[in-house]
């Protein structure tokens, strides 16, 4: 794994309607405002892929810290609450809860299991890079 690593992802919409989400080789994804903007709900929001980047990127982390441990588990479900609140101004994810559910076979050291939960958590890059720096190269033409 040569780092750094690239994923590139484009949106496009008009003055009104849904924004389309496309990548190179993956689905296209349709987004809207959430209803608490005004959207009318029934569409993946941003506010919904980045709670579900977090869930996505813990049941990732657990299952690939699982596998290097040598650690059989049956099913890790994971619910994820964001919490978006104002600070200094403006919007942010404050909190993200993970409540995180492991199905084990009987006999399975329950505290080694919850040692992996943790280094989850620890190593989830979704969580680990929230705050990163943000560059704007922006553009403006007529047709």
């Amino acid at each position: 794994m040569n780092f750094p690593h690239h994923y590139r992802v484009a949106a496009s919409c008009a003055d009104a309607g849904p924004v389309q989400l496309t990548g190179e080789g993956l689905p296209e994804i349709t987004s809207l405002p959430p209803v608490a903007f005004g959207g009318p709900g029934g569409k993946w929001s941003p506010e919904d892929l980045i709670v579900a980047a977090v869930a996505d990127c813990f049941v990732l982390s657990f299952r690939a810290i699982a596998q290097a441990s040598k650690f059989g588990f049956k099913k890790l479900t994971c619910n994820v609450t964001g919490t978006l609140d104002k600070v200094e101004k403006l919007m942010a994810f404050t909190e993200f809860k993970i409540e995180a559910h492991l199905s084990v076979d009987a006999g399975i050291d329950h505290e080694r299991a919850k040692r992996l939960l943790e280094k989850a958590e620890q190593m989830c890059l979704i969580t680990n890079s929230l705050k990163s720096q943000v560059h704007l190269d922006a553009s403006v033409q007529s047709d």
